[in-house]
C-alpha cells in the first residue's frame, strides 16, 4: 500500500520579535495543527525549518515550519520537496492573504503570488512551477497605512480571538485535506 505525501508549510518569519504577528498566521496555524495531530516540530537544519511527519490513513503528513524569514521561504520548500521527491501538486502553503477580511480563510489550487515575497520566492525556488496548493488567512488590508508595518504588527486581542474561531474551524476541515477531498475541503471552508 504506497501513501501519498501532503507536505504543508507555514510561512512566517523567526524569532521572538515576530511571533504573533500577522505574517506569521501561517506558521502559527501549522504550530496549532501539529498539536492537534500530535507531530512534533524538530529543528531540522537541512530543510531549514522545524519539521515533523506523521502517517494518517494513506496520507503521510508532513508539516514545516521555515526557521527563514518568509522571502527566502523558497529554500524550505525546494530542499524538502527534493530530499522527499514530492511533486508540487502535494505542497500546501499557508501564508497571511492582505486581500481577504481579517479571519476569513479560503483554499486555492495553484496560482500566482499575488504579491506575496513568500510565495513569489517559493515560485521561483520551484523553477517557476506555480503548481501548489494555497491556504490564505486574511489579515485585512491596512488602506493607506505601511502594508509593511501593518503586516509586522501584532493582532489584537480582538483580532486574536476572531483568528482563533476561525483556525479553530478550519482544522475541523483538516480531515478532508489529508483524504485529497480537496473540492469538498474548498466548498465547506468557502461556504
Amino acid at each position: 500500500m504506497s501513501s501519498n505525501n501532503l507536505l504543508i508549510v507555514g510561512l512566517g518569519n523567526p524569532g521572538k520579535k515576530y511571533d504573533k504577528t500577522r505574517h506569521n498566521c501561517g506558521a502559527e496555524f501549522v504550530h496549532l495543527l501539529s498539536e492537534s495531530l500530535k507531530i512534533s516540530l524538530q529543528k531540522e537544519d537541512k530543510f531549514f525549518s522545524l519539521y515533523g511527519n506523521k502517517q494518517l490513513n494513506q496520507t503521510k503528513v508532513h508539516l514545516c515550519i521555515p526557521t527563514i524569514y518568509v522571502n527566502e521561504s523558497g529554500k524550505t520548500v525546494s530542499s524538502i520537496t527534493d530530499y522527499l521527491k514530492i511533486s508540487n501538486e502535494q505542497v500546501l502553503i499557508i501564508h497571511d492573504d492582505l486581500d481577504l477580511p481579517l479571519g476569513k480563510i479560503k483554499l486555492k489550487e495553484a496560482g500566482g503570488h499575488g504579491g506575496h515575497n513568500g510565495l513569489r520566492n517559493i515560485i521561483d525556488s520551484l523553477k517557476g512551477d506555480a503548481n501548489f496548493k494555497r491556504m490564505r488567512i486574511g489579515i485585512d488590508h491596512p488602506g493607506e497605512e505601511d502594508v509593511v508595518k501593518y503586516v509586522l504588527s501584532k493582532f489584537t486581542k480582538k483580532e486574536k480571538k476572531l483568528l482563533e474561531i476561525s483556525f479553530n474551524n478550519t482544522l475541523n476541515l483538516m480531515d478532508l485535506i489529508f483524504s485529497g477531498n480537496w473540492q469538498q475541503a474548498m466548498l465547506e471552508l468557502h461556504s
